[in-house]
């Protein structure tokens, strides 16, 4: 199974949010184990070095990267992935868009997501961590 795994859920993580953090952590090891193919898109890499500048040194940003970039697959960006997102009118954050392009492009089974609402347009399955957890719990 491959995911694409947003940056709220790792986020959920490295900020110990309650209650997310543990189904969160449950799917990282899950990818670090290589029972899952997980991914990140390119763009999460900064967003989460700036989201945690004011919590985190530079010195531990550094080390949270090398540790995602071990244990996800990145799917890169460019140009035509960009360019799409641009023209895809059915998304109202580029972001998310951006996120969906490059789970489509790994051939993601899910978008592990805690904003599902903002994927409706979107061509992979999106699925909220919770339930996700519940799906590997289940065998699925």
């Amino acid at each position: 199974m491959t995911i694409l795994v947003d940056t709220n859920v790792i986020l959920d993580i490295l900020l110990k949010r309650e209650p997310y953090v543990n189904e969160a952590q449950i799917i990282m090891t899950k990818c670090a184990d290589q029972e899952i193919i997980g991914y990140l898109a390119a763009h999460t890499i900064p967003n989460i070095f700036y989201i945690l500048r004011k919590v985190y040194s530079q010195e531990e940003r550094r080390r949270f990267i090398k540790n995602l970039c071990e244990i996800f697959r990145i799917s890169d960006l460019n140009a035509e992935k960009i360019l799409a997102a641009v023209d895809n009118e059915g998304f109202l954050d580029f972001e998310d868009c951006l996120q969906e392009e490059c789970a489509f492009e790994a051939i993601a089974d899910y978008i592990v997501t805690r904003n599902p609402g903002d994927y409706k347009e979107s061509r992979v399955k999106v699925i909220e961590p919770s339930e996700f957890v519940r799906l590997l719990e289940e065998g699925n």
